[in-house]
């Protein structure tokens, strides 16, 4: 079978109707429209959502509800069970999360969570840590420095 031997299925394609052309030709005087009335009308079909006096489809959705506050920070969310493969004493910054393949980059700030626990003491530097993440830092013997966002 070859480009030029395509065909469309027998009976899947029909002439166009062709409306108004006389009265031998079946579809005459009125074209298919009736006698009077909207739809015998030029321009009638109406509005494209208009639906009968029914509540049109576009206003029931719930479009356009709330508001999204666009200055929100993402953060990433980095937990304390996360920080076990790191050393005694050793830095914890947001260039060596990404180097121990927590991360994937740091362009948004990351927050330290207090899920699981810290058997080591670290040096932590990060943009944000809860009030449990702190403690449990302490605990462990370590520190934590802010830094900005």
């Amino acid at each position: 079978m070859k480009l030029h031997d395509l065909r469309p299925r027998a009976g899947s394609r029909r002439p166009k109707k062709r409306v108004g052309r006389g009265i031998s030709a079946g579809q005459g005087k009125t074209a298919g429209r009736g006698m009077k009335g909207y739809g015998a009308r030029s321009g009638s079909g109406g509005k494209i959502y208009h639906q009968g006096g029914n509540l049109p489809f576009y206003r029931r959705l719930p479009l356009k509800r709330g508001f999204t506050n666009f200055r929100k920070i993402a953060w990433y969310e980095v937990n304390l069970d996360e920080l076990d493969g790191f050393a005694a004493t050793s830095d914890v910054t947001p260039a060596t999360l990404i180097e121990a393949g927590i991360l994937r980059d740091a362009k948004k700030p990351i927050v330290l969570l207090g899920r699981g626990d810290v058997k080591v003491a670290l040096h932590v530097r990060l943009h944000r840590a809860t009030r449990g993440a702190r403690a449990a830092i302490k605990q462990a013997g370590g520190s934590i420095e802010v830094i900005e966002v």
